[in-house]
């Protein structure tokens, strides 16, 4: 039998309060979401016109900022490309040089030399490796299929250098640059034109009254707008790759360009030299290092330096710049769609100030009255939110699609789009909510 003189438990009355006021609390709510609903079903069309500013802004803002990562994403890879650690050097032809022409013998002497690389590797200890390079303009044949290309006379580690690695085959040797023997390495764009329809691994191709034999293919590379600026000789042109001194050996060092009746003669040593320093935040000083160098040893500008570390930096701040351009370009939208919400839900109150006084004479509380509107705007600028992110992912998929433009939807644009959009319906309403519920119920009830 259960002992009698033990007390039996009492229920705690603070437990069944705070549980009953919390019901209360999520029974107003599901009712003011009931009632919200209602009233904004009632309207249709003018709910939908207003959901509408909320998602243009909202759509806007992902859309921009896609674009504009994809743009950035793009330009920033392709001077990833050069890389970072590298300093890249090219032979221009200097203004005030005039043409040679006629039966003129003279050559215009200009550009980088071979002494200018070792100077640059005797005296600057922090370049680790150099890649001179020759470029010669001609045509590359497969029997009666040709395509005009450069041809690029460099050395073995060019792909490590540049991060262009071999598709296909291999890169040439150091044996084979040594002994001069005619290999090639075919860039992966010069496939189509002269091997349609076999791989060229194992064939020749000739240029001139030499043939070469083709040991690697190279990986293609995009061409785009920013590859052509930053560095015009690397990727905007098709390339075919030689032993250095093979190219020195077959073409020389003298370019003769025949135009019609007119001759130039230009004697240039290396078009290119690439080279790479061993930590990169040596970069910048060892670059002004190597231009103190060289306008010592060049008294005319013959020469042009890129520094990819520095392009890239420039390329980051663009960024950011033209993100916060795009962003408030978009933040602009949702500013008009929260002046559209403001400016419904305040015909909203006029339109229903005798249900206000109502619901106040039958004891509704100024912050029932809050809720109720708030809700109603948090509400419309939820939904136009969500339809917005939905368009606003959809939008860049089919731009890339049809305009072939990298787009970059980042996780977070989504969220911060839906978080204004939620954080404007809230601004916003908060002043038709305040009016509403700060009426004279007496008044309210005499409206009509």
């Amino acid at each position: 039998m259960p002992d009698s003189s033990i007390p039996k438990p009492t229920p705690r009355p603070g437990i069944a309060v705070k549980t009953t006021g919390l019901s209360i609390t999520v029974f107003r709510l599901r009712r003011a979401v009931r009632v919200g609903i209602k009233s904004l079903w009632q309207h249709r069309l003018r709910s939908l016109l207003t959901v509408l500013g909320i998602v243009f802004g909202v759509c806007s803002v992902i859309a921009m900022l896609a674009i504009g990562e994809g743009a950035s994403y793009e330009a920033q890879e392709q001077i990833k490309n050069l890389g970072s650690q590298n300093i890249i050097l090219n032979s221009v032809k200097p203004p005030e040089e005039q043409r040679v022409t006629g039966n003129q013998s003279s050559a215009v002497e200009y550009g980088l030399t071979y002494p200018d690389v070792k100077r640059i590797r005797l005296t600057i200890p922090r370049v680790t490796v150099v890649v001179p390079g020759r470029i010669i303009r001609d045509y590359a044949w497969n029997i009666t299929r040709r395509v005009d290309c450069e041809i690029v006379g460099t050395v073995p580690w060019y792909p490590e250098m540049r991060n262009h690695p071999v598709a296909q085959g291999r890169f040439f040797t150091d044996d084979e640059m040594e002994s001069l023997i005619n290999v090639c390495v075919l860039g992966a764009e010069m496939i189509p034109k002269l091997f349609p329809l076999e791989s060229p691994l194992g064939k020749t191709v000739r240029v001139g009254g030499n043939y070469y034999r083709v040991v690697g293919i190279m990986q293609a590379r995009a061409k785009t707008k920013q590859a052509e600026s930053t560095d015009k000789n690397a990727d905007a042109l098709i390339r075919m790759f030689i032993p250095l001194t093979t190219a020195k050996g077959r073409f020389g060092e003298t370019i003769v360009k025949q135009r019609g009746a007119s001759r130039e003669i230009e004697k240039v040593a290396l078009h290119e030299v690439t080279i790479k320093v061993s930590n990169r935040d040596e970069v910048v000083p060892v670059s002004q290092a190597i231009k103190a160098l060289l306008d010592r040893n060049h008294k005319k500008a013959d020469y042009k330096m890129i520094v990819p570390l520095e392009m890239l930096k420039q390329a980051e701040r663009t960024k950011q710049i033209f993100n916060i351009v795009l962003g408030s370009i978009a933040a602009i939208s949702l500013l008009v769609g929260g002046i559209g919400i403001m400016n419904i839900m305040l015909a909203s109150v006029t339109e229903r100030t005798r249900e206000i006084g109502i619901r106040r004479a039958l004891g509704a509380k100024k912050r029932d009255i809050v809720t109720q509107f708030l809700v109603e705007t948090v509400m419309l600028s939820g939904a136009g939110g969500l339809i917005g992110v939905a368009l606003g992912v959809a939008i860049p998929y089919f731009v890339q699609l049809f305009s072939k433009m990298v787009t970059i939807v980042t996780p977070w644009s989504p969220i911060i789009a839906f978080s204004i959009s939620a954080i404007v319906g809230i601004v916003f309403g908060i002043y038709p909510a305040m009016r509403a519920a700060n009426m004279d119920p007496v008044e309210a009830l005499r409206h009509e």
